[in-house]
């Protein structure tokens, strides 16, 4: 097992803290001549550059935009990516490109990682491609019904279609609609920065005892957030997106290698890059 190359695509790539973890896995498992870049690629540019892969290549790792212009490329979709309707992980079999989504195991596992989770009852705050990945999460946590707050109902369509393929009672709201936050089992959080920050301190009157819940905000750096500090001052549990990122990648290098991924390296090196921004 020589040679071999991986890689993270998007636009923008730079933040990316693929490489750091993928490399510290590398390192724990001994691959030294296994490589793992960052590459900027939009929609077109993505396109050409994948028809040209070489039988080096072992595995991509797929952010925005490039998540669903890749499906048209593959060979076999997984079932849960193809529910999900986005592809974030690409391997090859023998018969050619196999697309995954790792995202759902990531926010499985982050929410997993507080303790035991009850998501009976969940909120999922956004409603972009990280949201249709929350509701596959939440659908294998036991979800029964979901409300997806967004900007419009417009907007919401597809983690409704997707709660729709998971047989799942889902519903939509407006972003300042506060009683679903505060009462759910789970409540994920997949808004961008500034927007988050505005959202949490919309929340912040509203949440005047414990909430019910445990709260995911996909976010992860700087840490904590706004909504998780005011998650956790008013007594609630908060995870945030690193958890959801390093579980992600580690099923990412399981798929790529082969090999259990070395999942206390791959923290600590990513925790370290963390601390030095």
């Amino acid at each position: 097992m020589g040679g071999r190359r991986a890689a993270v695509l998007g636009r923008p790539i730079g933040h990316s803290l693929s490489p750091t973890l993928h490399r510290a896995a590398y390192a724990a498992l001994g691959l030294g001549d296994w490589t793992y870049d960052a590459i900027e690629l939009d929609e077109e540019s993505f396109v050409r550059w994948f028809a040209e892969l070489g039988p080096e290549w072992s595995g991509l790792s797929l952010t925005m935009p490039l998540k669903r212009v890749v499906v048209p490329l593959l060979e076999q979709v997984t079932d849960r990516a193809a529910l999900v309707g986005a592809v974030n992980t690409v391997t090859w079999s023998p018969r050619g490109p196999v697309g995954t989504n790792t995202d759902v195991h990531g926010i499985v596992q982050a929410l997993r990682s507080t303790g035991p989770v009850s998501a009976a009852t969940a909120c999922i705050v956004g409603a972009g491609a990280t949201a249709a990945s929350a509701v596959a999460a939440l659908a294998e946590l036991g979800c029964e019904h979901l409300v997806v707050l967004a900007r419009s109902a417009e907007r919401a369509g597809q983690p409704l279609e997707v709660a729709e393929k998971f047989g799942l009672k889902a519903e939509v709201g407006a972003l300042d609609d506060w009683d679903p936050v505060v009462a759910a089992d789970a409540v994920v959080l997949t808004l961008p920065g500034e927007a988050a920050g505005d959202w949490a301190e919309g929340l912040r009157p509203h949440l005047t005892g414990r909430p019910a819940g445990v709260l995911l905000d996909v976010s992860y750096h700087p840490w904590p957030t706004p909504a998780a500090s005011l998650w956790t001052a008013a007594g609630g549990v908060a995870v945030g997106g690193f958890e959801m990122l390093l579980h992600q990648a580690a099923e990412q290098v399981r798929l790529m290698t082969g090999l259990p991924a070395p999942l206390e390296e791959m923290r600590a090196a990513g925790e370290k890059a963390l601390a030095s921004r």
